[in-house]
């Protein structure tokens, strides 16, 4: 044991700018340079020095809840993976968060059923779909169960 390898016990306190000369830091500009705009006062942390604001040049997105997350699209089926399924099997989502291994947190935006590609197999779906989807799951013999 060395005094070299005692751990320090005082900590130095924070340095008062601009309470006295007496203060060590404090007189005429306390720490803050010569003269400019930040001797001045306190400024915004995203002010620009006078130039348009990055806030006021990017494009307004209008409306009453402009600021509110923008709704996620839901997520896209075709029927290429549909016709992996075996045939007059139910469809729902909580079967396609299952079968297409989707995360929860995804799962959550929704499934819809979309016609591209071709379906063979009759299908029981009761996920929404696009006008062409539903025509093409009837057409190869399979039943659309409507949802919300």
């Amino acid at each position: 044991m060395f005094l070299s390898n005692l751990p320090k016990l005082s900590k130095t306190p924070k340095k008062r700018l601009g309470r006295g000369f007496g203060s060590g830091v404090g007189g005429h500009t306390v720490g803050r340079g010569q003269k400019g705009q930040k001797t001045r006062g306190k400024m915004p942390l995203w002010f620009e020095g006078g130039q348009l604001p990055l806030i006021r040049r990017t494009p307004f997105i209008k409306g009453k809840h402009r600021f509110q997350v923008i709704k996620l699209q839901p997520i896209t089926v075709n029927f290429d993976r549909l016709d992996k399924f075996d045939a007059n099997s139910v469809i729902d989502p909580l079967f396609l968060a299952t079968a297409l291994k989707v995360s929860e947190k995804e799962a959550k935006r929704g499934f819809k059923i979309i016609a591209t590609g071709k379906l063979t197999k009759a299908l029981q779906i009761a996920v929404p779909a696009s006008a062409g989807a539903i025509k093409a799951i009837e057409t190869a013999g399979g039943k659309y169960l409507p949802t919300k």
